[in-house]
């Protein structure tokens, strides 16, 4: 039996008798008395279990919280082995990183204190996870988390959003009226999907363009995630809409090794071919976050359709070539 059997063992023998003599707790676990003292030693120290001693009954017990009110809500059954600890904490750190406005953190930083906790100090494998766990955000953008805790508030409570917005692609300024949907974060940045009521219509906002942001007493217009997903889910990249092409793109023997094994889109299809090439079918609404993908390949990438596509592309490459020789 290991140490998490135990543990579930104690607290079920403590919950169906009032009393429970150390002597009965060491027969039931068949352990040595230094074990069932660490046994308890551990969970009165690192999960906080309320075990207290009484000499007048001559055992163990659970003691009753002295308000009721405002004793902490038990999660039966969340006990978690020194792997699963160590997962938690990476997925924390994971979190520290992706989360740099602060909406998500502080609801979790209760659990990750005791989960800290249970692997003891700055020695141990938690500490190692901080140091030897490096994340890289690329071309992540900083967002203010005023901006970024208003428009997390508003999706949570469904209220209106009142926003200044500055639009990266043309420059301009507009306020803006919009139901907050839904968060998307995407390559290491954030965007809302939200209603406009300004264009009275579906639309996807930059979180770091918003350079301002009030939360409004009006309740927002419900959208259902089948809509918004026919709308922002189909193509590829952030950029939405409603017509759908299939991109037709043929990467060389040596970038398909790579390109074979990466998901470029959940409906994407891909193919090998004789010669040591990869074809690769995706869709896609808006060519001009697929035309950086396809560039950055060079040579290695060719453009088989659809026609539009391929002009696209190459009047990009025109115009690179135009400046730079």
């Amino acid at each position: 039996m290991d140490r998490t059997e135990r543990l579930y063992k104690i607290e079920k023998l403590l919950r169906q008798h009032q009393t429970v003599s150390f002597a009965a707790l060491q027969a039931a676990l068949e352990v040595s008395r230094a074990t069932l003292k660490r046994d308890l030693d551990y969970l009165r120290t690192r999960l906080n279990a309320p075990i207290e001693w009484s000499r007048a009954a001559g055992g163990y017990r659970l003691a009753a919280p002295a308000d009721p009110a405002s004793a902490a809500h038990e999660l039966p059954g969340l006990w978690f082995s020194a792997t699963e600890i160590h997962a938690l904490l990476t997925m924390q750190h994971l979190l520290t990183h992706l989360d740099a406005g602060g909406l998500l953190t502080h609801h979790v930083a209760p659990l990750m204190s005791r989960l800290n906790a249970l692997l003891g100090g700055e020695d141990t494998e938690a500490a190692q996870v901080r140091r030897r766990v490096r994340i890289i955000g690329l071309a992540q953008r900083a967002v203010q988390p005023r901006h970024f805790q208003r428009v997390g508030t508003a999706l949570v409570h469904r209220k209106r959003l009142a926003l200044t917005y500055a639009a990266r692609g043309t420059g301009e300024v507009s306020q803006r009226e919009v139901s907050p949907l839904r968060l998307v974060h995407y390559r290491d940045n954030w965007y809302l999907d939200a209603w406009c009521h300004l264009r009275r219509g579906l639309r996807n906002f930059a979180v770091d363009a918003i350079t301002e942001a009030r939360l409004l007493d009006t309740p927002a217009k419900e959208v259902s995630d089948a809509k918004l997903d026919a709308l922002f889910g189909p193509g590829y990249g952030i950029f939405s809409g409603k017509r759908i092409r299939w991109a037709r793109l043929r990467f060389s023997p040596e970038r398909a090794r790579w390109v074979a094994s990466e998901q470029w889109h959940p409906q994407q299809e891909g193919k090998p071919q004789a010669d040591g090439s990869y074809l690769l079918r995706i869709p896609y609404a808006d060519h001009r976050e697929l035309i950086m993908d396809i560039l950055k390949h060079g040579i290695h990438c060719e453009v088989l359709g659809p026609a539009s596509l391929r002009q696209a592309v190459a009047a990009e490459v025109g115009r690179m070539g135009e400046k730079y020789f």
